[in-house]
């Protein structure tokens, strides 16, 4: 190839973005003990935010968030997600897990703007490679990088939140 080491980088960023997050999900569930799941809780926030970004941004969208990356995403879609996440926090606390309202809120915190700029980023992604869908596998979804894109971004940090809140 005419780029070797560039070749080579690319494959390592590649199995870094995509295999640590879940290498990082393992630990979060056999080292982290809680009476609510804590990665049920973590996907439940990062659907809520995918969700009620897409549904607000549909209903009452009209300014552009970043539109060179994502055409679609508003900044009204973006604050609704991050307010129903924190709805969903509250939920999560008072239905699963009563004592940990400062833990699922700080969460949803950390969560929402996490899965936003990981749905960005595989978005940037899409872009400078010039193609619509990361992958055939889920037709008309973006591929089946796009339904864990905010998922690979927020694990780490919602792993370093639950290490500091669990040790300190």
């Amino acid at each position: 190839k005419e780029n070797p080491i560039l070749n080579v980088s690319i494959l390592g960023f590649g199995l870094f973005y995509t295999v640590l997050p879940f290498i990082l999900m393992v630990i979060i569930s056999t080292e982290f003990q809680n009476y609510f799941p804590l990665l049920a809780g973590m996907f439940i926030l990062i659907w809520m935010n995918d969700t009620f970004a897409f549904l607000s941004g549909k209903f009452f969208g009209k300014t552009k968030l970043f539109e060179r990356i994502s055409p679609k995403k508003t900044w009204e879609g973006t604050i609704g997600g991050v307010i129903f996440t924190l709805l969903a926090a509250v939920a999560i606390t008072f239905l699963f897990d009563e004592d940990k309202l400062i833990f699922w809120v700080v969460s949803a915190i950390i969560i929402a703007p996490c899965s936003i700029l990981g749905d960005l980023l595989e978005s940037l992604f899409k872009r400078n490679m010039e193609i619509k869908d990361s992958g055939n596998i889920l037709p008309g979804h973006g591929g089946i990088l796009d339904r864990f894109d905010a998922t690979l971004l927020t694990v780490p940090f919602f792993l370093t939140w639950v290490a500091i809140y669990t040790y300190f």
